[in-house]
């Protein structure tokens, strides 16, 4: 069978077994993408295998540097790429993204170990001194009213600092005085 024969029947067996799996997903005719863990914890991350021209006789292209794997810290991308791709020298010749993506399946909790808890706790607690001097100097702008503005608050207040009863209601004399009369409509 040739190289693109071996693609073709590869591309159809990871659809059927991966048929319903939300983690699983085909960007392209070579390229397949597979999450561990759950979705957007800082405990998963997403897996891309692209395969080249001679594959299956080659080994595939290993990406970590995706957007969602933003979170994972260097030293651990580093670290799943070249165990995937040691993993793959040994299918050579064969059909191999279901073993790799299975074989990291079996090894994510053994790596995720090497991942912190909470990334953003740790930016957090330890802000740069330019970002605390910026927020040192942001204060809050005081509402500064107007001696009238002032007058007409403090006549609107009891001596117990409350508003008296029917403040906000509407006088219905002046609001009708205001409105006119009903028109009223001709009968025929």
């Amino acid at each position: 069978m040739s190289e693109t024969e071996l693609q073709d029947e590869e591309r159809e067996v990871l659809s059927s077994i991966y048929d319903g799996d939300d983690c699983f997903k085909q960007i392209s005719s070579n390229t397949f993408q597979y999450k561990y863990g759950e979705s957007d914890a800082t405990k998963s991350f997403l897996l891309e295998i692209q395969w080249g021209e001679k594959y299956p006789n080659a080994a595939p292209k290993v990406n970590m540097d995706t957007f969602y794997n933003k979170h994972i810290i260097k030293p651990l991308k580093d670290k799943i790429v070249s165990a995937v791709e040691e993993e793959a020298q040994q299918y050579l010749g064969m059909s191999m993204t279901y073993s790799l993506f299975e074989f990291i399946k079996e090894k994510f909790e053994v790596l995720m170990l090497e991942q912190p808890e909470e990334i953003a706790e740790t930016v957090e607690k330890s802000p740069s001194p330019e970002l605390e001097q910026a927020t040192s100097q942001k204060v809050p702008k005081k509402e500064h009213l107007t001696k009238a503005q002032k007058r007409r608050q403090w006549n609107r207040i009891d001596n117990k600092g409350e508003k008296p009863r029917g403040w906000n209601w509407v006088d219905i004399i002046k609001h009708l005085s205001q409105t006119g009369p009903k028109e009223p409509t001709p009968t025929s």
